[in-house]
């Protein structure tokens, strides 16, 4: 697992770290954030983009992007507004 780990870089973030994220994020299923990037086309580049979030992320240079506020009515009248955030950071 050593060899995972990121070497000279401000922050430890190791790759399997990134890939376990990843999975999750693709478990949820969601769709497009404001950057109108879906985990289908994400996927199309995976291995790219993984180290590009994983660079970004442990060389300290990684700012999430804004999140698609989508209204959700509530059973009880109201709404909540749920942040869907994006894929490709």
């Amino acid at each position: 697992m050593d060899e995972l780990k990121a070497s000279a870089k401000p922050f430890d973030i190791s790759k399997q770290e990134v890939w376990d994220a990843w999975v999750k994020v693709r478990g949820n299923k969601g769709s497009s954030g404001v950057d109108g990037v879906s985990i289908e086309m994400f996927e199309k580049d995976l291995k790219n983009n993984l180290y590009k979030v994983w660079n970004r992320m442990s060389s300290g240079t990684y700012f999430p992007p804004d999140v698609k506020a989508v209204p959700i009515p509530k059973g009880g009248g109201g709404i909540r507004v749920l942040g869907v955030p994006t894929v490709l950071a």
